[in-house]
């Protein structure tokens, strides 16, 4: 009699609950823990903040491990309908959206909603699904079609405007369509042109979009407001030196000098408490979370899983580094958040989704396509 008859419920145990990845689950848990230090300290002035914080970490557990159940060809099945839902969505955001701070994001369909985060997964799946079924056979013209499906989205979202969501949409989407196959020649075309069109982007651009780029290249002309935020970064950035000041004792971010410190903001916080040799030892972790989700796409059966597995991994690494790079003051600042380190409900729980599906994808290696 075989181990798994004589113990049923431990087989049962482990089909269904444990399923995640080891070597994901190692980096991502050290990923968090660096976090909690993180938000531990921003949060002191913010009662329940860290508390928070915990919760969005076990919301997005269970979102990992449920999604993570979820075979990658049943996830399939639901990227046209979940891509057609959120351009619906943003149509009606466009139309009678909800207004806050002067931007057009959210929509009350009897609960309230931001329907460019549910793009961040439906593009790359739509875009992963449109390759499969033209699996051996995709030619220019497809390619073009996914240039359609990739601007549709990105045009709405940034008419309302949100430049750093319509940024993380569209890397998604170009991940999937550079993996499938799209030749260099055309991307050095679309490069060029890109250049060519700065001049009507800009004009295009709102005041606010331009003020960050002109703030990117003198923060100091205006240190107490609009370079505020880059000015204060990099101080507490560079204060932090090789070991930085211990945990708890970053003046920067205690002092309140540091805006938005548990969210966008909350590497400054820990550059300066853990210095640059903590910086290095998360800018690793990242690297080896990447590096473990690329690995994951390249052993994926079929093209979808492939593709949507690459997608995703080098979506968390422009999270990383736009957010990284805007707080280090060579970014302008956009609304991006550092992965499972900000503090934040909604993009931790996203981030979680990416993280399900490449351990689902991960599950159904030894799948055969058919």
């Amino acid at each position: 009699m075989s181990n798994t008859e004589r113990n049923p419920l431990r087989e049962i145990l482990r089909r269904h609950f444990f399923i995640f990845d080891r070597s994901l689950t190692i980096i991502l848990g050290l990923i968090l823990l660096l976090g909690c230090l993180a938000v531990s300290s921003a949060a002191m002035n913010f009662p329940g903040r860290f508390e928070g914080h915990l919760r969005n970490i076990f919301a997005g557990i269970f979102v990992m491990w449920a999604v993570a159940t979820i075979p990658p060809q049943k996830l399939m099945r639901f990227a046209v309908p979940v891509y057609m839902v959120g351009l619906a969505l943003l149509v009606g955001v466009a139309a009678f959206g909800l207004i806050k701070n002067g931007a057009r994001r959210w929509i009350n369909i009897g609960f309230i909603i931001q329907p460019s985060e549910i793009m961040k997964l439906a593009l790359p799946l739509t875009l992963a699904w449109f390759f499969q079924k033209r699996e051996g056979m995709i030619r220019w013209t497809d390619f073009l079609v996914a240039g359609v499906l990739l601007a549709l989205p990105v045009g709405l979202i940034m008419r309302q405007p949100d430049l750093g969501t319509a940024i993380l949409v569209s890397t998604a989407g170009f991940f999937v369509i550079f993996l499938a196959g799209l030749s260099w020649r055309l991307i050095i075309g679309l490069g060029v042109t890109g250049l060519a069109s700065l001049p009507l982007v800009w004009s295009l651009m709102h005041d606010y979009q331009r003020n960050r780029i002109m703030t990117l290249l003198d923060p100091t002309s205006d240190p107490l407001g609009k370079g505020f935020h880059i000015i204060q970064s990099t101080i507490a950035i560079g204060s932090g030196g090789l070991f930085g000041k211990g945990w708890l004792n970053g003046t920067q971010s205690h002092l309140e000098f540091i805006p938005e410190r548990t969210t966008d903001f909350i590497f400054a916080v820990f550059s300066e408490e853990f210095g640059l040799l903590g910086n290095g030892v998360l800018l690793v972790l990242y690297l080896l979370l990447i590096g473990r989700g690329l690995i994951i796409a390249a052993n994926a059966p079929t093209l979808f899983s492939r593709l949507l597995a690459g997608s995703l991994t080098l979506s968390i690494f422009t999270y990383a580094f736009v957010n990284m790079g805007m707080v280090s003051g060579i970014l302008p600042v956009v609304g991006v958040p550092l992965p499972f380190v900000s503090y934040g409900g909604t993009a931790f729980v996203t981030l979680s989704l990416c993280i399900g599906i490449l351990m689902s994808i991960h599950r159904n290696r030894k799948l055969v396509q058919t």
